[in-house]
């Protein structure tokens, strides 16, 4: 069975939502046959790479004060916490994470896609660093596993899987999804936001008895 998770590295809400559905993988009898793809969704694809705060951007986006999204970000720290997730509260920028999902196709080539992303949103959450600046991009696919030079060159070719980034969006819009985190489990139930790893056991299960078996 496969099971597909739309992302962005720059949602906090992913970063909880993805070690949660892997806690809840980890107690589904059939884990062992599951096929886990990461697909792309980005939350601000107009934004452009610079140095404004991540709170400031996204109060400002959607018509909060700073305050309460800084109360939002508290909430995203201690639910990482609890998950056993490093999460800094406010030191982070605003940014396009185009190149960061072209990066995550290629390195699903290479079978090496979870272990990027893992690393990428440890990048961003606890430890503060830029993933929108191109050399600790690099030095995060080379920790995953990749070549140096290919990553350069993929990063280089803005052309290079962006037909992937664009396919994985127009799916996520034609299976009715408009947020992130979003699951969809063997293309037959969708699971939505930051559930219970529980909750994800036995979403994994519903979807397990019901799939096709011819």
């Amino acid at each position: 069975m496969r099971v597909e998770i739309w992302t962005d590295i720059a949602c906090p809400w992913c970063y909880v939502g993805a070690a949660r559905f892997r806690q809840g993988l980890a107690a589904f009898p059939h884990r062992d046959q599951v096929e886990v793809v990461h697909r792309s969704f980005e939350l601000n694809p107009q934004a452009e790479n610079g140095d404004v705060p991540i709170i400031d951007a996204v109060a400002a986006q959607y018509g909060r004060t700073r305050e309460q999204q800084v109360a939002r970000e508290e909430q995203a720290s201690a639910m990482a916490e609890a998950m056993g997730l490093g999460y800094r509260v406010g030191g982070r920028v605003f940014g396009n994470t185009f190149d960061v999902h072209r990066l995550l196709h290629f390195a699903r080539t290479r079978d090496l896609q979870t272990r990027l992303m893992d690393i990428a949103f440890r990048i961003n959450f606890a430890e503060e660093r830029s993933i929108y600046d191109r050399e600790t991009l690099v030095d995060a696919a080379v920790e995953a596993g990749l070549d140096a030079k290919e990553v350069r060159d993929v990063l280089d070719d803005p052309n290079a899987y962006a037909q992937e980034v664009r396919a994985d969006e127009r799916l996520a819009a034609e299976l009715g999804a408009n947020g992130v985190p979003f699951f969809v489990l063997g293309r037959r139930y969708g699971v939505s936001g930051v559930q219970a790893s529980e909750a994800f056991t036995r979403a994994l299960e519903q979807a397990w008895a019901d799939r096709p078996t011819v």
